[in-house]
């Protein structure tokens, strides 16, 4: 019952989110083959691991019985890695229940000999946040067959990009005075990301973890009040006041939670609403069926920010999701604002100066009015300019710029972003480099963004921001023309010197 590298292919669902894209790599350095069932394949395309020969991505969206049906195909063992809390309200509980009824059934169908699943902590009873109850719903569904099932419960995740921790260090950060709900004084057991993945690979050799359900914690238990006052200790702050109040309800806290850190109200809600429950490890049998090094509470957030200030950051919570394909632009009024300049730079170094847009770099001019736009889109409900970016230069399909999200990427050539901000209509930024044709040691730039207006509110937008277009965006494309230069030119003096 236990997989070896050299058996069959293990298949990895989620490999586009957080956990998925992290325990892939770990499981090829295990001499595993590993096949990813991912609803959009491009995103996968610029993973250090995506061209392995020991790796084999397909587009399977789980919700299709025949496309799951050939993704477990084959396998031996799956990781079930996929939840659905982006979905808006309660309805995530219902999605992810059918899913992984439907999960079961066609593992059983495939002669699948065991699932693995990682869901949460918490004390039994009638106390569970709906977050939870919906974890124990999906093991209960994915049992529900007779392929055995793995289940590991963990708590709080620590690691660079995890939507918990990117919580915990925006608010300690913002915040030296924090009004809290009660839950601060709830007691946790936090885990490292470099544990969970040893967990996850691990259990494949060890028999014994077949059809069981593991709790898996660090070795602290702290209260939340205490875990963020270590965060401001490792962040080199002064001790932050929390005071407790029995006021902030979940939707309360969630929403301040999408005012002050980057994620949006709908992932804050349900780990808000866990917070109030226990999570604390009900024995160490993971310990002992796989032993490893446990890191502190203090040793997993100081890797974690280690990661962050060294820009190496594998994956990211805004990294899972549906991704919409290019906007629909037919049909309905169409605005367009294109703007073309030449650079005495290369067609590579056009191209790197138009992928460091976003993050700590800015938009190249203006950077006052994009922090104003951003400011407005949290207050709104949208993502705002929190989110950032996981590298300052490089970017990939389907990744989150800010409140854009990579769409279409032709290195060299081109790069589309898609308005994830709140807008009346559908918003896109293009980028397209070509070259010059009278001179090959210029290439020309061309800038263009799209606005498809819904109904009068949009077309008011569009005329109302109009007037700032010339100092937004042809501000943007002689920043991108200077920058390129500046990288062009440095570029030339490296390669003269290594003449």
């Amino acid at each position: 019952m236990c997989a070896t590298p050299s058996d069959q292919p293990v298949l990895v669902t989620g490999a586009t989110g957080y956990i998925g894209g992290r325990l892939v790599p770990r499981l090829l350095e295990a001499g595993y083959r590993v096949r990813c069932a991912a609803r959009e394949p491009r995103k996968l395309s610029n993973r250090s691991w995506a061209n392995h020969p020991n790796v084999h991505v397909l587009r399977c969206d789980i919700s299709d019985r025949d496309a799951l049906r050939n993704a477990l195909e084959g396998c031996r063992v799956a990781y079930y890695l996929v939840h659905s809390m982006m979905v808006a309200g309660a309805e995530y509980r219902q999605r992810d229940r059918i899913l992984a009824e439907a999960f079961a059934e066609t593992a059983k169908a495939v002669g699948l000999e065991r699932i693995i699943y990682l869901g949460g902590l918490g004390e039994a009873g009638d106390n569970l946040s709906n977050h939870l109850v919906s974890r124990r719903e999906v093991e209960r569904a994915l049992a529900s067959g007779s392929v055995p099932v793995t289940v590991f419960r963990a708590a709080m995740i620590i690691g660079s990009g995890s939507a918990s921790f990117e919580i915990l260090r925006y608010l300690v950060e913002r915040l030296p005075i924090m009004v809290t709900p009660r839950w601060v004084s709830t007691e946790a057991q936090p885990i490292a990301i470099r544990n969970v993945l040893h967990y996850l690979v691990a259990c494949l050799e060890e028999p014994q973890t077949v059809g069981r359900t593991l709790d898996i914690g660090g070795p602290d238990i702290m209260t939340y009040r205490d875990i963020m006052q270590t965060m401001a200790q490792a962040l080199g702050l002064r001790k932050r006041l929390v005071i407790p109040v029995p006021v902030l309800t979940p939707r309360l806290s969630s929403l301040w939670i999408h005012l002050v850190t980057p994620l949006s109200h709908r992932i804050a809600r349900p780990l808000a609403e866990g917070l109030r429950n226990r999570v604390v490890c009900r024995n160490n049998e993971a310990q002992r069926l796989m032993p490893q090094r446990l890191l502190t509470i203090r040793e997993s957030i100081d890797a974690a920010l280690g990661q962050l200030h060294r820009h190496d950051i594998e994956t990211s919570w805004s990294d899972a999701g549906p991704l919409p394909g290019d906007a629909d632009w037919s049909g309905g009024k169409l605005f367009v604002d294109r703007r073309t300049i030449v650079a005495h730079a290369s067609r590579e170094a056009a191209y790197r100066a138009i992928c460091r847009i976003g993050g700590g770099q800015g938009y190249y001019n203006a950077d006052w009015l994009w922090r104003w736009r951003g400011r407005i889109d949290r207050l709104v409900g949208g993502p705002g300019l929190r989110r950032g970016r996981r590298d300052p230069e490089h970017v990939s399909y389907g990744e989150a710029l800010d409140f854009w999200r990579v769409t279409g990427i032709e290195r060299n050539q081109r790069l589309v972003l898609r308005a994830e901000m709140k807008l009346p209509g559908e918003a896109s930024l293009e980028f397209e480099i070509q070259p010059h044709l009278q001179d090959e040691r210029r290439c020309r730039i061309t800038q263009t963004a799209r606005f498809k207006p819904k109904g009068l509110w949009g077309l008011a937008y569009w005329y109302g921001v109009l007037p700032l277009h010339v100092v937004v965006f042809d501000g943007m494309l002689k920043g991108i023309r200077r920058a390129a230069e500046a990288i062009d030119k440095v570029d030339s003096t490296n390669k003269a010197h290594r003449k």
